[in-house]
């Protein structure tokens, strides 16, 4: 039977958006036992989120002492609270870190934010762009002499949020083995993204990075880290950093090399020559090349080489791509296209994803395994909003 590497782990997900319900599913994908509580009027989804597979669903209204009672009662059979509320919110409700502790001492206490328990900024909203914005992150992403581009909101909530609080509850549970107890963990966005700069903080101290949009080598400063449009109108990835990668796509192009060692080596040149003068000329002749030829061929020239050049694919085309279809990369869950679960074990492998249920399909069952009687179900239930339909 496929259970996972963290079968039998239990958690208990307070409902929130974002990073919370990716770092739920990312312990839920690799066998946890995940409880997601849904607020009253939560829109439900269904299947089509990927985010919120493999959970138990429950809807609780915890305004009500009684909803924070059932809470508390999952919390004393439980390994793992994950909470993404504004700081002192969870305390108000009577589900804050102490009562916990009290239930449970052993209980791991997640708390995810973007900016943290404490600071200036600690009881303010914001979003992905905003933490980033506030770590000079956000700064390096552009086009040259450009204004900063948003990537998404991967860096800061899926990074910097939700892997980042898994790979703390990870951490959490293996010091347990050792102390028996538990303990909080304070997840914040711009902690997790600042250390995801270090080796750009790194190359700034040896004088190879500028804290200037769009200019350097890994954001688009040099010829041989950038996109190039294509013959048909496509994009083309260009990656190929080491010498002697570099020196394969130009080959592959026709381009002689001894016109691009000059740029090749950061040590060679001050890192301000190379920007200001050499790779600008030589991205435009690289530019040349590659707009001479379409998507397909670019791919078919560089296929299974160490050039390190890659179409861009959009997101449609890349669940056909043939590595990507060779690795199972993408999966269906009752017929819905999504990403499997990561990483992969040789011994513990985790059962297919299960699709996201409805918000409160496992209340009454939940609520029996707590011990409830069924006129005590009935009367937590009765009161039980409705949820808004999907569309």
């Amino acid at each position: 039977m496929r259970r996972g590497p963290l079968a039998g782990l239990r958690v208990v997900e307070i409902a929130s958006i974002g990073p919370g319900p990716y770092a739920g599913m990312l312990l839920a994908d690799l066998g946890a036992d995940v409880i997601r509580i849904e607020r009253p009027g939560a829109f439900d989804g269904g299947k089509t989120e990927p985010t919120l597979r493999n959970r138990r669903h429950m809807m609780l209204d915890l305004k009500d002492p009684e909803a924070i009672e059932v809470v508390l009662k999952l919390v004393e059979r439980s390994d793992v609270l994950l909470e993404g509320f504004r700081p002192g919110v969870t305390e108000r409700l009577g589900i804050g870190p102490e009562v916990c502790h009290e239930r449970n001492p052993g209980l791991i206490y997640a708390r995810i934010t973007g900016w943290g328990q404490e600071g200036p900024l600690a009881k303010t909203a914001g979003h992905d762009i905003n933490y980033i914005a506030l770590t000079g992150m956000l700064h390096q992403i552009g086009p040259p002499g450009g204004k900063p581009v948003p990537p998404l909101n991967v860096i800061g909530d899926y990074g910097g949020g939700g892997l980042m609080v898994a790979f703390g509850i990870v951490c959490a549970l293996y010091e347990r083995m050792r102390s028996g107890k538990g303990q909080v963990i304070d997840s914040a966005m711009v902690d997790s993204v600042i250390s995801f700069m270090a080796p750009l903080m790194g190359l700034q101290n040896r004088g190879l990075w500028k804290d200037e949009t769009g200019t350097n080598f890994l954001a688009g400063g040099a010829h041989f880290y950038d996109t190039y449009e294509t013959r048909d109108g496509k994009w083309f990835a260009v990656g190929a950093i080491e010498p002697q990668f570099h020196r394969l796509l130009l080959s592959k192009l026709g381009l002689d090399p001894a016109e691009f060692l000059e740029g090749e080596g950061f040590q060679q040149h001050p890192y301000e020559k190379l920007i200001a003068e050499i790779w600008p000329a030589l991205r435009a002749k690289l530019a040349v090349a590659i707009k001479s030829r379409t998507s397909d061929e670019l791919r078919t020239l560089f296929d299974e080489t160490d050039a390190c050049a890659v179409p861009v694919l959009t997101m449609q085309e890349a669940t056909s791509h043939p590595h990507n279809m060779a690795r199972a990369a993408f999966i269906e869950v009752e017929g819905i296209k999504q990403n499997a679960p990561v990483p992969r074990f040789s011994r513990s492998v985790p059962a297919p994803p299960r699709a996201a249920r409805a918000v409160d399909a496992d209340n009454r069952a939940i609520l029996q395994d707590l011990g409830y009687s069924a006129s005590q179900i009935d009367r937590l239930m009765k009161d039980f909003p409705k949820t808004r339909e999907p569309g």
